[in-house]
């Protein structure tokens, strides 16, 4: 079932990165993500739950100009079942609600599995040179 996130997912939220994005920095981490992420955007933050575990993720937002998809991730016993694919479109379905033209989203260079996975979904390979500066 994927639903909106509840407070009582983080810990489950947490769990679920560190199985799929554990090379990520601390400042990409669930707890300090997903808070300040529902506090600029409510609602923003998907789940998917199975009995009472959390399987999967996704987190959407939109600047007016373009959405946006991160922390999308499946626990390895879940994928292959399209429950990936149900979670970005869920964020589809509301980024279209808002009036949302276009979405990008990054994937690490040379990730072909999550590329290939998005290329089903109907996302294309931009060239772009993508840049960032740690506040």
């Amino acid at each position: 079932m994927i639903r909106p996130f509840a407070p009582g997912d983080l810990a489950g939220v947490d769990a679920l990165w560190r199985i799929c994005f554990p090379d990520d920095p601390p400042r990409n981490a669930a707890p300090v993500s997903v808070p300040e992420k529902l506090r600029v955007e409510p609602g923003s933050v998907l789940v998917a739950e199975d009995v009472s575990a959390i399987v999967g993720s996704i987190m959407h937002g939109y600047d007016g100009h373009r959405g946006w998809l991160w922390g999308v991730a499946v626990v390895p016993s879940h994928r292959g079942r399209g429950l990936g694919a149900a979670l970005v479109r869920a964020a589809e379905a509301a980024l279209a609600a808002r009036g949302c033209p276009k979405i990008n989203l990054q994937i690490r260079e040379g990730n072909a599995a999550v590329t290939a996975f998005y290329e089903r979904l109907g996302y294309v390979i931009e060239p772009r040179i993508n840049m960032g500066k740690l506040l």
